[in-house]
């Protein structure tokens, strides 16, 4: 069959009697030998090509046919629609087309199947061929895949990078070295108001925002210039758009040599989180219970309005306001009554004052006013009076008056202090100077009370000390019957030993009495010593004698007074008619009375005596003497120095004398010294008295010694 097959050719040439063109036969000679001699050539080439004769034959390359797994040779024109894609072959071929007729050059990637990778991605180049005389067209395919595959993969990572860029809420710039717009994502178009198909990219970066912006922005490129990182905040105002308070950041990109690639500039929008901070600065800065100021705010701007003072030369008010006895409104109506107080106090303040005015709460039941531009005193001390007005006006609450006082202290910049904490010190010495010689009023500050309060704080020091170290002991002065000098009584008082062992007197704690805390804890270690002292008396079968204790005005405070008493009394089983009370004035004129009297009438009720000391000095009130549960009247020892010599002081001891017979109060004197002082008192009719004349205080042991003289005498 193959021989047949070879020779049908040559019977068909004989058949037709075709008699062989001999110039015909030397040009496909010619033909075929360049043909060889061009393919050898391109067989010789390391890139992918094939040829395209003017017989509409194909001819690849080694190379090429290698890289598809063919066999060289002449292949037909649509040969090529085996290894390149289909979808690729439509575009090649309409490109293709259209070269042909004008004989022109193009290029195209396509995907060839290559023989054991797939396809794979080439740059078909194609070319038309003038100078080779059976070559019409050349192309020439560069396995550009891995090159692909690179820029696809960067492609897409700098897509979803610019994605993520947008899908930031930050405005993200992208700088040149000289500060021009190269890149911006969306939220920095939608920012700046720019349409997202108008980029502006290529403009100055600073023409991008307001002019209040663009001063602090050419500071900060200054730093970006010289490599640093660079910060500032803007408000920005942009047509048609809420202001926006803007974060801004410039970070210099570097290249290795140091110079500047390009500027990362980062804005935020931080205005939620500005309107969230001042929220929370109010919140910090702001008293809840009251709407004031507090303490921290208070000290920001007592410092800020010091120094604007100093750089315009003028005066500063400063009142520090403690209200009095706003403990025992808490111990007796409960702290929800001492809130409304404060409230409705703080309320009043920020309606009375203008708004120059600044007013705090430092704490507790402590408010303090800043007053700028400060007159001068007189100024000072009627915002003062103002102050202590507003509880004036009643306060109410549970159907219950809220009685409270208030004392103020104050200092003016910079007659007495240069800087806060130094003035803020001076009207709290006024305030502790008002304290002492009595609470409630207006002080003004002076020199003279540092000496006062060193004083104090010396006293308080010493008080703790022989507290802590056991050193009080009391003291007994007798009382006698003017009559015949028998002894009727003792009082208590009180007496410490000095580190020499050397009997001291009260006078030198004085400050102690006028806080709770340290005269509450002498009176108990007193009560506690002169009740010992009677039990043991007792048991050594003397007689007991009434003996009078002292009371400070601070003592009642709590207003559980009467029950501490009556239970140490049950506690040493002491009789209560043998325990007297003394009292003075004061507690009956200061604010917490009321405490006063509820304590006095329940140890009156219980049998116990109480005594008004003296009487006559302070702001004495017959009305008291009616309606307070009084037994005796102490006639303080004034009176009696010159009761002989000045006729208006007997005047005076008569009068008390008869006042108090005819209402069945006791008299007692103190102070007796001279035997003509005790003829002067028989006359006015005194019973009952004490002094150096008869005793003077003395220990526990010279009292028993009394005591048993007395009972032998007796017998």
């Amino acid at each position: 069959m193959k021989y047949i097959f070879k020779k049908k050719p040559v019977a068909l040439t004989q058949n037709f009697k075709i008699k062989p063109d001999h110039t015909t036969q030397a040009n496909n000679a010619q033909l075929n030998t360049e043909n060889l001699i061009l393919q050898n050539v391109l067989d010789q080439l390391p890139q992918l090509i094939w040829v395209k004769n003017k017989q509409n034959k194909h001819y690849y390359n080694q190379t090429l046919c290698g890289y598809l797994g063919m066999t060289p040779n002449l292949y037909d024109a649509d040969d090529c629609k085996k290894f390149i894609h289909p979808e690729d072959f439509k575009h090649f071929s309409i490109l293709w087309q259209q070269a042909r007729p004008t004989q022109q050059n193009f290029e195209k990637e396509c995907r060839i199947k290559h023989h054991e990778k797939g396809y794979r991605v080439c740059l078909i180049a194609v070319q038309h061929q003038q100078n080779l005389d059976n070559t019409e067209w050349l192309m020439t395919a560069t396995d550009i895949h891995d090159h692909y595959l690179k820029q696809f993969e960067l492609n897409q990572q700098v897509h979803a990078q610019s994605k993520m860029l947008d899908a930031s809420l930050d405005c993200i710039k992208l700088l040149t070295p000289d500060g021009r717009v190269s890149h911006m994502n969306r939220s920095g178009d939608l920012a700046l108001g720019v349409p997202l198909s108008e980029k502006k990219f290529g403009r100055p970066w600073l023409h991008l925002w307001p002019d209040n912006i663009q001063n602090s922005g050419q500071q900060a490129s200054t730093h970006v210039a010289k490599g640093k990182n660079a910060r500032f905040d803007g408000m920005s105002v942009i047509s048609g758009q809420t202001p926006q308070s803007g974060d801004h950041i410039l970070t210099p990109v570097q290249n290795e040599d140091g110079s500047i690639q390009n500027i990362l500039y980062v804005s935020r929008d931080m205005s939620q989180q500005k309107i969230a901070e001042k929220n929370l600065q109010q919140f910090i800065e702001i008293d809840e219970l009251t709407g004031l100021y507090n303490r921290r705010a208070f000290n920001k701007i007592f410092k800020k309005t010091i120094q604007n003072a100093r750089h315009q030369n003028q005066s500063i008010g400063f009142l520090l306001i403690n209200l009095d006895y706003f403990k025992h409104i808490n111990d007796t109506l409960g702290h929800i009554a001492g809130d409304h107080l404060l409230q409705i106090l703080g309320q009043r303040f920020s309606d009375c004052f203008k708004d120059k005015i600044v007013v705090a709460r430092l704490g507790g039941d402590e408010f303090a006013i800043i007053v700028p531009h400060l007159t001068d005193e007189a100024e000072l001390f009627e915002i003062a009076k103002t102050a202590r007005q507003q509880l004036d006006i009643p306060i109410c609450y549970a159907g219950q008056y809220i009685n409270g006082g208030m004392s103020v202290g104050c200092a003016i910049y910079p007659r007495d202090a240069q800087n806060s904490s130094n003035l803020l010190r001076c009207a709290d010495v006024a305030l502790n100077d008002l304290k002492i010689s009595g609470r409630g009023g207006i002080r003004m500050f002076k020199r003279a009370m540092f000496q006062t309060i060193e004083l104090t704080t010396k006293q308080l020091s010493l008080a703790r000390a022989i507290i802590h170290n056991d050193k009080i002991i009391p003291f007994y002065q007798p009382k006698v019957s003017l009559k015949d000098g028998t002894v009727t009584g003792f009082e208590a008082l009180l007496r410490w030993y000095d580190a020499e062992d050397h009997i001291q007197l009260p006078s030198h704690i004085f400050s102690a009495f006028q806080g709770y805390e340290l005269a509450t804890r002498i009176s108990e270690i007193m009560q506690l010593k002169v009740f010992n002292d009677m039990t043991q008396w007792r048991e050594s079968g003397l007689e007991l004698l009434p003996i009078s204790i002292n009371a400070a005005p601070v003592e009642f405070l709590r207003d559980n007074y009467a029950e501490t008493l009556l239970n140490r009394l049950a506690q040493f089983n002491i009789p209560h008619k043998m325990v007297e009370i003394e009292i003075t004035e004061q507690s009956l004129s200061e604010r917490g009375s009321d405490y006063v009297v509820r304590a006095l009438t329940l140890l009156k009720q219980a049998g116990i005596r109480i005594s008004l000391d003296d009487f006559g000095t302070g702001h004495s009130s017959l009305t008291r003497l009616r309606n307070y549960p009084v037994d005796c009247l102490k006639i303080d020892r004034n009176f009696i120095e010159n009761i002989h010599d000045d006729p208006s002081s007997l005047a005076i001891v008569k009068a008390i004398s008869q006042i108090g017979a005819s209402i069945s109060l006791e008299i007692l004197v103190e102070g007796i010294e001279h035997l003509e002082q005790v003829d002067a008192l028989k006359a006015c009719d005194c019973h009952t008295g004490q002094g150096f004349y008869f005793y003077r205080p003395m220990p526990s042991t010279n009292a028993i010694q009394l005591l048993q003289s007395t009972i032998a005498a007796q017998s």
